[in-house]
């Protein structure tokens, strides 16, 4: 075995993109060893154009590969579409129990006629996708690997702890109060502030919204959540998923659950999100002009495990590049979370114990993501014997 002429190089890539990869070489290998990514490459993006094939650093091993075959379509088993034309109107009981049934059984629902003008849609997708576009040397502007940074470009999930890369890079933000973050966000694209900033306005709207219909859902006020939450923020992300040669050996991102209250999804025209639903994983094909909305685990831990938050996951394909903007509802790290008064009584005990929004949040980030919940680090004893009985 000879010494690998590229070891000094890979020594000062990160974890997530070293692992797996062979440092030494055998002139037999040539062929059957996919090409190493440029060693000054960091974002997938950048590296796929320098190597054929999917690195070894970004193939699971065969246990936890998504088994795409065994998949089944929406169209068969959908998540609920509600209609929220009415939702201030005559029917506003009638869509407060169907968001109420669709938080307790599927965790996931979707939503048309939600108050977000098309135009502002169109213009966060494009913008969203134009940044994915700009040089290298632009993009790598923003990059950070600090995971408590508030406006940062990165790839994968975090590349500090990881054995295995996910196909996927992102830029995330953090959009509330919009003027405490608005000049950290790129430049570049021109339009990207001034788009962004109107997106996260528009959508804020209807977050306070379904915030107030899921209050009510639970029998509680409907302003119990919001103050539950208290000053709570508002982060995105925009995800970059390529063309995968080889998408049956990887993913977008595994399975998990998302540490927030709820999320606002808005995806382009390629499928990708799967939903796990009576154990099997089920693809939700996108809607035009629709939002996909899931329950995070601060509405399962409030809501004392009536509500779901459901583990879902990202897959990519070989043909065609795929983009997703989620809106996360975040409580203030101060706030308190734990299951609402109302709703523990002897037949209901309290499932979890109180815990603040930081200590959950920092958990989300040194976990590994793959059926874990973040939510299982704060279940009462109670809890263990309650599910046992269940």
């Amino acid at each position: 075995m000879l010494y690998h002429p590229w070891l000094p190089v890979l020594l000062l890539l990160p974890n997530s993109l070293l692992n797996n990869f062979s440092v030494f070489y055998h002139p037999s290998m040539a062929s059957s060893t996919p090409a190493l990514p440029s060693p000054s490459k960091v974002l997938l993006g950048d590296i796929i154009t320098t190597t054929s094939g999917v690195p070894p650093n970004y193939i699971r091993p065969v246990s936890e590969r998504p088994n795409l075959t065994q998949v089944q379509s929406s169209e068969d088993s959908s998540i609920p579409l509600i209609d929220l034309q009415d939702l201030d109107g005559p029917d506003h009981s009638k869509l407060i129990k169907q968001i109420g049934h669709a938080c307790q059984y599927d965790g996931f629902f979707q939503v048309s006629n939600h108050g977000v003008p098309e135009i502002i849609i169109e213009k966060m997708l494009q913008v969203g996708k134009e940044f994915f576009t700009l040089p290298e040397s632009e993009r790598m502007k923003c990059y950070s690997a600090d995971t408590s940074k508030t406006t940062r470009l990165s790839t994968s999930f975090n590349v500090t702890n990881e054995k295995t890369a996910n196909w996927r890079d992102f830029l995330r933000l953090h959009c509330y109060p919009l003027e405490d973050y608005i000049d950290e966000w790129p430049a570049n694209p021109p339009s990207f502030r001034n788009d962004v900033a109107e997106y996260c306005t528009s959508v804020r709207g209807l977050t306070l919204k379904l915030l107030g219909a899921i209050s009510e859902s639970l029998g509680l006020k409907r302003d119990y959540i919001e103050m539950v939450l208290s000053n709570h923020g508002q982060h995105m992300a925009i995800n970059y998923y390529p063309p995968c040669p080889e998408p049956e050996l990887t993913y977008g991102l595994p399975g998990h659950t998302d540490p927030n209250a709820i999320t606002v999804l808005l995806q382009d025209d390629v499928p990708g999100l799967q939903v796990l639903k009576d154990g099997k994983w089920i693809a939700v094909h996108p809607i035009p002009n629709t939002f996909i909305i899931n329950i995070g685990d601060q509405i399962q831990a409030i809501s004392n495990d009536k509500y779901k938050s459901v583990l879902h996951r990202a897959v990519v394909n070989c043909d065609k590049e795929r983009f997703s903007i989620p809106i996360f509802c975040c409580p203030s790290k101060e706030a308190v979370i734990g299951p609402a008064s109302q709703l523990v009584d002897d037949e209901h005990p309290s499932l979890y114990k109180d815990f603040t929004y930081s200590e959950l949040f920092g958990k989300f980030w040194t976990q590994k993501l793959g059926n874990e919940s973040t939510l299982d680090f704060f279940k009462t004893t109670t809890s263990n014997n309650y599910q046992n009985q269940r």
